[in-house]
């Protein structure tokens, strides 16, 4: 049998509908405000200032340009420590541009070149004794080719593979690339800089062959992929940019010095200044270099 058509029941539905929508639009309204609320505190968050260490090896008595001793690095991370300095992972950087994490106060990113085999005979143990983190990039060449070939001396060996996954397992390391082979500068070619007469895709192959390289070799000897670049010698080419995000870097590092200015934008990642940490200096010299925010 068919329904008669009731009037009153078509108004009775009509103002149920009514009441459900304006209920529900009222709930998107308020979700909405939270949500764009949240996003716009975020985006006008100030920028945190991060300053960048760059280390090289770490051994003996002497120091020089590129060389400190294990005194002057733990006076270092113990000036840090005392000034209210938290030492931060590239990770952790890349989660607060990500929207995903916070940031300390007064955060520093610790990092080092070429993967000398003394960052895990002299810098871990320090790490570990100030609960500090580093990032470590290496060269792929001088750990296949060099690394084998020396005793594990503090003053000339690099690391090997079973060195840089014991690193990893701590913890307290990341690894960075710092290319496979193109850590020279022999007059020709600066670092991985372009040269004045390769064409963009002549550069772009020979780049891409050597970035990917170091990671198929990291993540086959170690299990990791790095998110990390730094570039050799700080020598950066305009036309490096695409290729060193088709690779998956997220954070790279220059020897501009200058401080960092880190806000919710994954960008501010790119190309990451750090002062050179002589060994020439005291460690208040250079503290006092680090740390000078960029003038008015």
């Amino acid at each position: 049998m068919y329904e008669t058509y009731s009037a009153k029941r078509f108004l009775w539905l009509l103002a149920l509908d009514v009441v459900i929508f304006s209920i529900c639009s009222v709930f998107f309204l308020i979700a909405k405000e939270m949500f764009f609320s949240s996003a716009q505190e975020k985006n006008d968050e100030a920028p945190i200032s991060l300053p960048v260490i760059m280390y090289h090896s770490v051994y003996g008595e002497q120091p020089s340009e590129y060389i400190v001793t294990p005194n002057q690095l733990e006076s270092d991370l113990k000036w840090l420590k005392s000034n209210g300095y938290t030492s931060v992972s590239a990770k952790e950087l890349i989660d607060y541009t990500q929207n995903d994490g916070e940031l300390p106060e007064k955060p520093v990113l610790i990092t080092l070149d070429d993967g000398h085999y003394n960052n895990l005979s002299v810098l871990l143990p320090l790490l570990e004794k100030y609960d500090m983190c580093a990032v470590v990039s290496v060269v792929g060449s001088y750990t296949e080719r060099l690394a084998y070939n020396d005793s594990h001396n503090d003053k000339y060996s690099y690391l090997t593979w079973e060195d840089i996954s014991a690193l990893i397992d701590s913890e307290r390391i990341e690894i960075g690339n710092h290319t496979y082979d193109m850590h020279s500068f022999n007059g020709v070619r600066k670092g991985c800089s372009k040269l004045a007469g390769e064409s963009e895709e002549e550069y772009r192959n020979i780049l891409m062959s050597d970035l990917l390289l170091l990671q198929n070799e990291i993540k086959n000897k170690t299990g990791i992929s790095p998110y990390i670049f730094a570039y050799p010698f700080g020598y950066i080419s305009r036309e490096s940019l695409p290729v060193i995000r088709e690779c998956g870097f997220l954070v790279t590092l220059t020897c501009y010095e200058k401080m960092n200015y880190i806000t919710r934008n994954p960008d501010s990642l790119l190309g990451l200044n750090r002062y050179n940490r002589s060994g020439f200096y005291s460690t208040e010299e250079y503290m006092r270099m680090l740390t000078r925010e960029k003038e008015a």
